[in-house]
């Protein structure tokens, strides 16, 4: 099997499949791109992983699998995408423990999400960026940055302060009404809000 690394180019939204989006994979040394389909929470994944700002109170899954994997000394080193059957990506994480090599099955969005948390490279079948990649397609030139607010506010979760966390406008909010807000979206794990939420402290600092 011949393998070809991608890289992440970002994420951009579907328009042929309602509420998904479209991971975009680059050749890293070529200029094909490699879109695979995936849902908000999996693309919310992938998204915290690159944004490397928020900080959770606990550990989420992948984050979970990475703490476990170090404890037991496994290692992660590297993802492939090695086979598409009916519009489906399936893919491996190869990892090793004590010189022995072992590949796991894995969704495509969680062996992504992983590849990041470890990094570790992404690979993919020559036969399958053969078959599904395209050097240039208008379906996905509505791309969106991992950090756009229209992104996260779609796919965070609901909070007791719900009615303020929509809110645009949070200069209105007074600091300490921030705070506690952060400390509460911590606590219920809405840590896109809580990114949010620390923006605006962070902000409010640097003008003091």
């Amino acid at each position: 099997m011949e393998l070809i690394e991608l890289k992440i180019q970002g994420i951009s939204y579907n328009d042929n499949t309602s509420g998904a989006f479209a991971l975009i994979l680059d050749e890293l040394n070529g200029n094909r791109k490699l879109p695979i389909v995936i849902g908000g929470f999996e693309a919310q994944a992938i998204a915290i992983a690159l944004e490397k700002k928020i900080k959770t109170s606990r550990p989420l899954t992948h984050e979970l699998f990475k703490s476990f994997a170090d404890k037991f000394e496994i290692k992660l080193n590297h993802v492939i995408i090695h086979k598409l059957i009916d519009g489906v990506f399936f893919s491996n994480i190869v990892c090793e423990k004590k010189n022995k090599i072992i590949k796991i099955d894995s969704r495509t969005s969680d062996a992504i999400a992983l590849s990041l948390r470890f990094s570790a490279p992404i690979f993919v079948n020559k036969k399958v960026l053969d078959e599904a990649g395209f050097e240039d397609d208008e379906r996905y030139s509505e791309e969106i940055k991992l950090t756009d607010d229209s992104f996260f506010e779609t796919y965070k979760t609901d909070s007791a302060d719900d009615n303020i966390s929509k809110s645009k406008d949070l200069k209105k909010i007074s600091t300490n009404k921030i705070k506690k807000m952060l400390e509460k979206s911590i606590q219920n794990e809405d840590y896109i809000m809580a990114a949010k939420l620390r923006d605006e402290l962070n902000i409010r600092k640097s003008v003091k």
